[in-house]
């Protein structure tokens, strides 16, 4: 796919040197998998009372604009939207960014407002395959293979309950299979148990770190995801997880928007100990000025800024653009996501 990408030499670079100060950022814009109408952003228009949101169009022409703009190193995309982007318009083609599409669609991700799937507890299910991604068709032909995206996000969320659990790793094996042998490489998303009921977990943090290590050590290198997508459970279980096996590529999502100093924070924080990968998806959206936000996350993911002065920053950039914000500089500087400490 057109230009070499700085993904696969950051990768290359961090498994070499875990130490480096390579890091990975991604806009994860897939939310019309889990989030409903309200997956492209709440519209701030004029006619936000009869279109409280903002539409595919829109989403789809951010990705654009933030695919050209480059600073990003992964976009992840639904598979229909990965057709449109990857196979049709081929904007990837001549990007260092990397395309990706989300690859399954456990029942916990249909998030919406309408509905109570997360409150049960998660079942794995993948709508889209490996053959659409790469092909826009079941099944593809060889050739067919490389026209589109060659990397997926497949997600799980263990509840501490084994008969569930068995279920979504015996689902993750056969998925793993079947891309080792479609040459489709993938990255791991492992959520917080989201309805564990009795079995909760006294340590999710610990949990979840432990479900990792106990799923990846049955994963040859073959199968191995490049990197993980998790929930950021703060310095110490970072620091644990990160410590235990230098060979795993440790990622943070980004979870609600919060504040401005929340986004900012969390991935100069993450970084600080040891994360090398951070995949915000409404953080970004829901940004007044998605693309300048980004070149913040940038700087911060490069060691070039601190996170409270950066909000002043932004805040001071969006005046100059003629941007409202959403809060005021004082209400965006407040850590709600975070311990201030």
């Amino acid at each position: 796919m057109g230009m070499e990408k700085p993904l696969d030499r950051k990768i290359e670079r961090i498994l070499a040197d875990p130490s480096c100060h390579d890091f990975i950022l991604a806009d994860a814009k897939d939310a019309d998998m889990g989030l409903g109408l309200a997956a492209p952003g709440v519209d701030r228009g004029e006619d936000a009372d009869r279109y409280p949101y903002r539409t595919m169009d829109q989403y789809r022409q951010a990705m654009r604009e933030v695919t050209g703009q480059g600073l990003v190193d992964i976009m992840l995309m639904s598979a229909s939207t990965s057709e449109v982007l990857v196979i049709q318009e081929r904007i990837f083609d001549d990007s260092p960014v990397t395309p990706a599409a989300r690859v399954n669609d456990t029942t916990d991700i249909w998030l919406g407002q309408t509905g109570s799937y997360k409150r049960d507890p998660s079942m794995p299910f993948r709508t889209t395959t490996i053959d659409q991604v790469q092909g826009d068709r079941y099944p593809c032909s060889p050739d067919q293979r490389f026209q589109g995206a060659d990397l997926g996000l497949y997600s799980i969320t263990f509840n501490n309950n084994k008969l569930l659990d068995r279920e979504a790793l015996k689902e993750y094996r056969a998925f793993r299979l079947e891309a080792e042998e479609k040459n489709f490489r993938h990255f791991l998303e492992i959520f917080e148990p989201n309805a564990p009921g009795e079995n909760t977990p006294e340590d999710v943090g610990r949990f979840v770190n432990d479900a990792i290590c106990r799923t990846l050590a049955g994963v040859v290198s073959s199968s191995r995801p490049l990197f993980l997508k998790i929930p950021y459970f703060g310095p110490a279980a970072m620091e644990q997880l990160v410590a235990y096996d230098r060979s795993v590529i440790v990622g943070i999502l980004g979870g609600p928007a919060g504040t401005t100093h929340d986004a900012f924070r969390m991935l100069w924080e993450a970084k600080k100990y040891g994360g090398r990968a951070a995949l915000f998806g409404r953080k970004i959206n829901q940004a007044e000025d998605q693309l300048l936000f980004i070149e913040i996350l940038r700087a911060l993911a490069d060691g070039e800024a601190d996170p409270e002065e950066s909000v002043r920053s932004y805040h001071g950039q969006l005046q100059q653009r003629g941007i409202t914000p959403h809060r005021s500089l004082e209400e965006d500087l407040v850590l709600t996501q975070l311990d201030a400490s």
